[in-house]
C-alpha cells in the first residue's frame, strides 16, 4: 500500500492507504476526500480531479501526456509544473508518501 496525503484548500489533511494499481483519484473517491469530483470517472475527460502536486514530488511521476495536457487547459488556475489530473496518477509503492493539493474549486 503507499500512503497518500490529500489537502483540501482549507488545509486539512487526509492521509490514506491506496492499493498500488488504483489511480490517486480512486483512492480519493474510495475513502470519501472532499474536492476531488471526478466527473468522468477516470476517463481524463474533464478536469474535476485537478490538483497540485508537492514539488518534491513533481520529478517523481510519471510525465503528462498530451491529454491530460489538453484537460488541464480547463481546469481551474493550473499551475505549469505541479498540476496533474488524479486520474492519470497510477499508485505504486514508490508514490508512498505522495502529498497533493487540491484547488480552490474543481471546474
Amino acid at each position: 500500500m503507499a500512503k497518500i496525503t490529500y489537502i483540501e484548500h482549507n488545509g486539512t489533511r487526509h492521509e490514506v492507504e491506496v492499493r498500488p494499481g488504483m489511480t490517486v483519484m480512486e483512492g480519493a473517491r474510495d475513502n470519501g476526500i472532499p474536492g476531488i469530483d471526478a466527473d468522468c470517472g477516470g476517463a481524463c475527460a474533464c478536469s474535476t480531479c485537478h490538483v497540485y502536486v508537492d514539488p518534491a514530488w513533481v520529478e517523481k511521476l510519471t510525465p503528462r501526456d498530451p491529454m491530460e495536457d489538453d484537460m488541464l487547459d480547463f481546469a481551474y488556475q493550473p499551475d505549469p509544473e505541479r498540476s496533474r489530473l488524479t486520474c492519470q496518477i497510477k499508485v505504486t509503492e514508490a508514490l508512498d508518501g505522495l502529498v497533493v493539493q487540491m484547488p480552490e474549486r474543481q471546474i
